[in-house]
C-alpha cells in the first residue's frame, strides 16, 4: 500500500510539473489573451522539445505507427500513445548531433502527461486517433502552411473538398489546447466556431482553406495559432531601437510602433503588460514589427514600390492545384515487394559491405551517410508495412505490451551501439594499415642523424668493394708474372751447359702459401683470382698455413734474385770488363721484386743483351 501511494504521488507530481513550470514564467501578467495563449503554448512546445520535430517527421511517425490506416474515431490506450511518443523522440535524437541530444525519458513524460490532461480530462485512459493527430500536428515545429495542408488532407473528401463535420471535429480537438493552458474562456469551443471561420456554407478547397486561416486577421477562435508561429520566428530578432517606456537601448522579439504618437515605440514586454508614458495611451492603434529595416533600406524599398518594381502585396501562401493528386495504386506489386523485400535488403547491404572492403577510402566518402540513410529508410518502410498489416487484426489484438516494446527499443539501442563500435574499429584498423604501409624513407626523414650514418656506411662499403677488386686483380697479375718467371728459370736451368748442379738441386725456391690479401674478405677468396696461373703457383698457394701474401712474395723475390745473380755470374764470367757496370746496376734492381717482374723479365728472356 505504501508503494502504491508513493507511485501515485510521483505520477501526480509529474503531471503537475509542466503546469508548475508554466506558472513560474508569470505569463498571466500579459494583458492581451491572444499573446498570453500563444506564449503559454509556445512554452509547452519548447519544454516538450516538439519545436525540434518538423511536421513532415511527425507525419512519418504517424505512418510508422500505423495511424494512417486507422479510423479517426478509433480509440488507443495510454500505453500505445506512449509507444508513439517514444518513437517520435528516439527518431529525433537520431537526427540531432551528439552535442545536442535531448532527454528522451523526460520529454516523453512531459508530453504524455500534457496530452492526457488536455484530451482525457475524465480519466478514461484512452484517446482518439484524430485527437492525437490534431494535437501533435499543431504543436510540432515547421511551417504553418504545411501544417494546415496536412490538416486539410484529414478533413477533406476524395474530391479535395472540405467536410464541415470533420472541420468542426478538428476545431473541437484543437481548441482543447488553449483550454489546457487555462485560456478556455477566451478560446474555448462553441457551436458557432465554424461560422466564424467560414460564414457562408459553400464548397471549400485547399486554397480557400489556407486563405481563411492565414488571413490578417485570422478567425477569432484560431488567432493564437499564427501568432505562435510568429513568436517562434522573432525570438532572436534584434532591433537597435530604444524603448519609449523602459528606455532599453535595444529590443528582442516583437517591436510595436504607435500609429498616432510620433516615433513612439515599445518593446514586447512593455506592450504586453500595457505600459504607456506621456501622451501615448493603450487605446492607440499599434503596429507590430517582426524585423528591422534601416532608413536607407526603407527609402530604397519605397522608391522601388513607387516605380512598380516591388509587388504591392506578396501572397500569404503558394497556390495549390484544385484537384488533389491521386495516390499510386501499389496493390498489384505489394505481394512481390513482400516476397522479395528481405532478399533485396540483404543484397543491398552485402553490396555496400563489399564496396567498403574493396575501397580504401570508402569510410571517408561523403556518400556513405546517404547510402546508410537509404538502407535505413528502406528497412523502416518495410517495418511500417508490417505494422500496417498488423492493424488489420481484430480490435482485441490492438493492445500493446509496453514492457515488450521497451525491451525492443533497448535491444535496438544496443545493436546501434554495437554497430557504431564496429565502424570505429574498422576505421582504426584502416588507419593503422595506412600508417604501416608508409615508405621507409619517410620514416627515416624524421631522424637526420640516422640518415647520414646510413649514407656514410654505404659509401664506405662501396670503397671497400672497389679496393678489394683492385687488390685481387693485382694479385692475379703478380701470380701470372711469377708463373712465367718460374717456367723461364726451369727452361734456362735445363738448357744451360754451365749450370751448376748445386744451384739447381740444393737450393729449392721457396713458394708462398695461399693467403688472403689485405683488402679481401678472410672468409671468401674469389676463385677467378688464380685463373690463368700455372699449376705450380696454384699448388703453392693452395697448400700450407695461412700467411701474409706480401711477405711470401718478398721471400720469393729474394730467392729468385739470388738464383738469378748466380746464373748471371756463370753466363758472363768471361766478359766482366764490358758488363761490370750493368751487372752492378741490375743487381741493385733485383732487390725490387716489382721492378724485376716488370722490366728484367725481358732481359732474362734475351740473355745476349746483357
Amino acid at each position: 500500500m505504501i508503494e502504491e501511494g508513493g507511485k501515485r504521488g510521483k505520477t501526480m507530481a509529474e503531471k503537475r510539473q509542466l503546469f508548475m513550470e508554466m506558472r513560474a514564467q508569470n505569463f498571466d501578467v500579459i494583458r492581451l489573451s491572444t499573446y498570453r495563449t500563444a506564449c503559454k503554448l509556445r512554452f509547452v512546445q519548447k519544454r516538450c522539445n516538439l519545436h525540434l520535430v518538423d511536421v513532415w517527421n511527425m507525419i512519418e511517425a504517424f505512418r510508422d505507427n500505423g495511424l494512417n490506416t486507422l479510423d479517426h474515431n478509433t480509440e488507443i490506450n495510454v500505453s500505445r500513445l506512449e509507444t508513439i511518443i517514444s518513437s517520435i523522440y528516439y527518431q529525433l535524437n537520431k537526427r540531432l548531433p551528439t552535442t545536442h541530444q535531448i532527454s528522451v525519458e523526460q520529454s516523453i513524460s512531459l508530453l504524455l502527461n500534457f496530452m492526457v490532461a488536455a484530451y482525457d480530462s475524465e480519466g478514461h485512459g484512452k484517446l482518439t486517433v484524430f485527437s492525437v493527430k490534431a494535437m501533435l500536428a499543431t504543436m510540432c515545429g515547421g511551417k504553418i502552411v504545411d501544417k494546415l495542408r496536412y490538416i486539410f488532407s484529414q478533413i477533406s473528401d476524395s474530391n479535395g473538398m472540405m467536410t464541415f463535420t470533420k472541420f468542426d471535429q478538428f476545431l473541437r480537438e484543437v481548441l482543447k489546447l488553449p483550454t489546457a493552458v487555462f485560456e478556455g474562456p477566451s478560446f474555448g469551443y462553441t457551436e458557432h466556431s465554424v461560422r466564424t471561420c467560414f460564414p457562408q456554407q459553400k464548397k471549400i478547397t485547399l486554397n480557400m482553406f489556407l486563405d481563411a486561416l492565414m488571413a490578417d486577421p485570422p478567425p477569432q477562435c484560431l488567432v493564437w495559432l499564427p501568432l505562435m508561429h510568429r513568436l517562434a520566428n522573432v525570438e532572436n530578432v534584434f532591433h537597435p531601437v530604444e524603448c519609449s517606456y523602459c528606455r532599453s537601448e535595444s529590443m528582442m522579439g516583437f517591436r510595436y510602433r504607435c500609429q498616432q504618437c510620433h516615433n513612439y515605440q515599445l518593446c514586447q514586454n512593455c506592450f504586453w503588460r500595457g505600459h504607456a508614458s506621456g501622451p501615448h495611451s493603450n487605446q492607440h492603434q499599434m503596429k507590430e514589427h517582426s524585423s528591422w529595416k534601416s532608413p536607407a533600406k526603407k527609402l530604397s524599398h519605397a522608391i522601388s514600390k513607387s516605380l512598380g518594381c516591388v509587388p504591392s502585396r506578396e501572397p500569404a501562401h503558394p497556390v495549390f492545384p484544385e484537384q488533389p493528386e491521386r495516390p499510386l495504386d501499389l496493390a498489384h506489386i505489394l505481394g512481390v515487394a513482400a516476397a522479395h523485400g528481405v532478399t533485396e535488403e540483404h543484397a543491398l547491404i552485402a553490396a555496400y559491405v563489399t564496396r567498403l572492403q574493396s575501397s580504401t577510402r570508402a569510410l571517408d566518402s561523403p556518400s556513405r551517410l546517404d547510402e546508410e540513410h537509404r538502407l535505413i529508410a528502406r528497412y523502416a518502410a518495410r517495418l511500417a508495412a508490417e505494422a500496417g498489416n498488423s492493424t488489420q487484426r481484430p480490435p482485441t489484438d490492438l493492445s500493446f505490451n509496453f514492457d515488450a516494446n521497451k525491451q525492443q527499443r533497448q535491444l535496438i539501442a544496443e545493436l546501434e551501439n554495437k554497430n557504431r563500435e564496429i565502424l570505429q574499429e574498422i576505421q582504426r584498423l584502416r588507419l593503422e594499415h595506412e600508417q604501416a604501409s608508409q615508405p621507409t624513407p619517410e620514416k627515416a626523414q624524421q631522424n637526420p642523424t640516422l640518415l647520414a650514418e646510413l649514407r656514410l656506411l654505404r659509401q664506405r662499403k662501396d670503397e671497400l668493394e672497389q679496393r678489394m677488386s683492385a687488390l685481387q686483380e693485382s694479385r692475379r697479375e703478380l701470380m701470372v708474372q711469377l708463373e712465367g718467371l718460374m717456367k723461364l728459370l726451369k727452361a734456362q736451368a735445363a738448357n744451360s751447359p754451365h749450370a751448376s748442379p748445386s744451384h739447381g738441386a740444393s737450393r729449392p725456391m721457396p713458394m708462398p702459401v695461399r693467403s688472403t690479401s689485405a683488402g679481401s674478405t678472410p672468409t671468401h677468396v674469389p676463385q677467378d683470382s688464380l685463373a690463368g696461373v700455372g699449376g705450380d703457383v696454384q699448388e703453392a698457394f693452395a697448400q700450407g698455413a695461412r700467411r701474409n701474401l706480401r711477405n711470401d712474395l718478398l721471400v720469393a723475390a729474394d730467392s729468385i734474385t739470388n738464383t738469378m745473380s748466380s746464373l748471371v755470374k756463370e753466363l758472363h764470367s768471361g766478359n766482366t770488363s764490358n758488363t761490370e757496370w750493368k751487372r752492378a746496376h741490375r743487381w741493385q734492381n733485383f732487390k725490387d721484386p716489382f721492378f724485376f717482374f716488370g722490366v728484367e723479365l725481358e732481359s732474362i728472356k734475351s740473355p745476349n743483351k746483357l
